[in-house]
């Protein structure tokens, strides 16, 4: 690693992790990131600053502080089975109510703000809220299964089918105007998620500085290496920052966080349980269509011997049965 890319992670054997952060072609990195043990679980945070002068650095640092100490603080026992989608909610609300209130406080930083992306995860579920254009990928096999979606007015035109997403990547606007952020104002909504996984499936959080480098299929494809996840993320980092030198070094702080699972969750998404519930009802339905089918069978064939069974009369003769007439033969006794 160069000087210029800070990279770390925590000791977790079930949640292998890294993060990694870069100052780019910029005199300083905006962008603040932390990874952490909590009673409730992992706890990674990705933040991309804004705002003149040192305003950017410091929102985002704040930002990650707050959120940090907001979930890590001491709970009792009842407390931590408080939903952890919440909990995160509550510490970005209270991000945003303290950064109003910095800048209230410091006329010269009106105007600054920050992205958040935060993952909380634990043996039950992984948990994520975030506001503005910093991304949480979930990846599954080399396929993205879920992605947050950006807080910005590219994207809005995305979603009414105005450009593609490529395109939005490629606008000069993609990363100018972002509709939300923490330390805008104060009634702020955070968009908040839980989500089951799959042992190997990848958590990614980034800034745009580097899911704008390059088309979403070829991050995935690289992200998804099987590698640790500080190989991977390092790796990244280097080459997202040695391709933006050689064409000028102009480029955005990147930073980027990754999280490996190496066992299921707890929590099975809506989906699995639905083709769980059809699957005992076929299985159900399949079990009594083979018994009412033996009990038939059986059926059939004590009438089929009945018919074939010769019956003795009192009067001497012999009442063979058919299906389809009866008759009488004398006894040869």
């Amino acid at each position: 690693m160069t000087n210029d890319i800070e990279t770390y992670g925590a000791d977790n054997p079930l949640f292998l992790n890294n993060v990694v952060s870069c100052i780019g072609g910029r005199e300083e990195n905006q962008d603040s990131c932390s990874i952490s043990e909590t009673r409730r679980g992992l706890l990674v945070i990705v933040c991309d600053g804004m705002g003149g002068m040192t305003g950017g650095a410091i929102a985002s640092a704040e930002a990650v502080k707050i959120i940090r100490d907001y979930v890590s603080k001491p709970v009792s026992e009842d407390d931590i089975e408080d939903d952890n989608k919440s909990t995160l909610i509550q510490a970005v609300s209270s991000a945003n109510a303290a950064l109003l209130t910095i800048q209230e406080n410091n006329p010269g930083l009106r105007g600054m703000g920050t992205t958040v992306t935060a993952l909380l995860i634990n043996e039950e579920k992984a948990s994520i809220a975030y506001v503005g254009d910093s991304r949480i990928y979930q990846i599954r096999k080399g396929r993205k299964i879920f992605r947050t979606f950006d807080h910005s007015m590219v994207f809005e035109m995305v979603k009414k089918k105005i450009i593609t997403e490529e395109q939005a990547r490629l606008s000069a606007q993609s990363n100018i105007i972002i509709l939300r952020a923490v330390g805008q104002k104060p009634d702020l909504d955070v968009d908040a998620f839980d989500l089951p996984y799959d042992k190997g499936d990848l958590f990614f959080l980034c800034t745009d500085g580097v899911w704008g480098t390059m088309s979403e299929k070829d991050l995935i494809k690289r992200v998804s290496e099987r590698q640790h996840p500080k190989v991977v993320t390092e790796t990244l980092a280097m080459n997202i920052h040695n391709d933006a030198l050689r064409a000028g070094g102009k480029h955005d702080n990147l930073t980027a966080a990754l999280v490996k699972t190496t066992k299921d969750s707890k929590l099975r998404s809506k989906m699995e349980d639905k083709i769980k519930k059809a699957f005992c009802v076929c299985l159900i339905l399949l079990i009594v269509s083979v018994v009412a089918n033996v009990a038939l069978c059986c059926k059939l064939r004590r009438v089929t011997k009945e018919e074939k069974t010769p019956i003795e009369k009192v009067d001497g003769t012999v009442e063979k049965l058919d299906s389809t007439k009866s008759k009488r033969v004398p006894n040869q006794g």
